[in-house]
């Protein structure tokens, strides 16, 4: 599994508490104070350390040196200008039948909003219409929170 942002901490222990028992956290960050803080977090946790793999730097950079087809899920949550990128990186990283997730797709109620027309908003709108018109993928809206955005990759 990929984490690309969010500080890597809470969200990587619910997603780490929820994967098999040897799946392993890839957590990309730019900020490595954070990454730092989510490994305090999981031994907090009581998580084994060789559960999560920290790569510091940003998401746009190391994501495409990850393995093709070798991830059963993408988490993202990060500079919403570059989800739109995220994706395309998602689809390529994801096995058939993995899932991608953008966190914040309601985005404050920006997005329904017409008159919102901020990079960020923007940015959050074009990946929902990528995912809703790409026949590759299920899209789902879980209007819980800020909004998350899911899609399963289809097996081809």
């Amino acid at each position: 599994m990929v984490e690309v942002g969010s500080g890597c901490g809470v969200s990587g222990i619910w997603l780490l508490r929820g994967m098999r028992g040897d799946g392993v956290l890839t957590s990309v960050d730019v900020d490595q104070e954070n990454q730092r803080l989510a490994r305090q977090a999981y031994a907090e946790a009581g998580l084994p350390t060789g559960r999560a793999r920290m790569i510091p730097g940003r998401a746009l950079e190391v994501l495409p040196r990850l393995t093709d087809g070798a991830y059963d899920m993408v988490f993202c949550d990060a500079v919403k200008q570059e989800y739109p990128e995220y994706l395309t990186e998602a689809l390529r990283l994801l096995r058939p039948g993995g899932v991608v997730a953008f966190d914040n797709a309601l985005w404050h109620d920006r997005v329904a909003d017409p008159s919102r027309q901020d990079p960020d908003t923007a940015a959050i709108r074009e990946v929902g219409r990528a995912i809703r018109e790409d026949d590759r993928l299920v899209p789902l809206l879980l209007p819980v929170g800020d909004g998350l955005l899911c899609a399963l990759k289809r097996d081809r």
